[in-house]
């Protein structure tokens, strides 16, 4: 089961798990789910990830999803500071982005654990939820909680038969960008991280500005924005 199916990683992730294949359940509010669905002989439901409810029912749409993609975000129209964002953006925002994938994990991981079989939560998180950079307006704290409800998860499924894990992309070429990675590397780094049983998937060239920022900070220097190596 995949959210955010309709275009980006999303899409990328069906494309990747119908060549594994898998049987497919993709979810999206955009109405171009329903073709990837058609093209990939998946099955397309309308939901809005932010409704506890919506999510209750693609559940139970999907009784039998082993694996289930947490993939749907925005990022808002606001990229500047804080303050200059919209108080109806930073809802809107974590609605979708933090809201969406605690009520994906409340209407699947119950259902996963009583079926005590081998499953995957993956959660598609972001580069701008393990650093934190200039600007961004909601979508960076977002992330930020995203990457903390990802480990906390992790932390109360140990010993489970289910396991969750994560993907930190940096800039993706997705309806949020034209610009960045070809999502179906993304997707495919994506799958090879869970075969292999990796918690969390970080760009390599990112990984010592994220241990930097994170340990200055620890000693209580002031932020300086991350730089990718090299």
């Amino acid at each position: 089961m995949v959210t955010g199916a309709a275009s980006g990683i999303g899409r990328a992730l069906a494309e990747q798990l119908h060549g594994r294949g898998a049987e497919l359940v993709l979810a999206d509010l955009d109405p171009a789910v329903e073709g990837v669905a058609a093209r990939l002989g998946g099955t397309a439901v309308s939901a809005d990830v932010s409704d506890p409810e919506a999510m209750e029912q693609l559940a139970e749409r999907s009784p039998r999803a082993r694996f289930v993609c947490l993939n749907a975000g925005i990022v808002g129209p606001s990229v500047g500071a804080p303050w200059e964002v919209p108080a109806a953006e930073w809802d809107r925002v974590f609605a979708v982005n933090v809201a969406g994938v605690a009520n994906g994990l409340r209407a699947f991981v119950p259902r996963l654990l009583a079926a005590g079989e081998p499953a995957h939560v993956l959660v598609t998180a972001s580069l701008a939820g393990m650093a934190v950079f200039p600007g961004g307006g909601a979508y960076g704290p977002s992330k930020h909680a995203v990457t903390a409800l990802v480990t906390h998860a992790a932390m109360a499924l140990e010993g489970t038969p289910a396991r969750i894990g994560m993907i930190c992309p940096a800039l993706v070429a997705t309806g949020m960008s034209p610009l960045g990675a070809d999502p179906a590397d993304v997707a495919r780094e994506a799958l090879r991280a869970v075969d292999d049983g990796v918690f969390a998937v970080v760009p390599p060239e990112w990984r010592a500005a994220v241990v930097d920022q994170v340990a200055g900070v620890a000693r209580g220097a002031p932020p300086a924005p991350p730089a990718p190596a090299g």
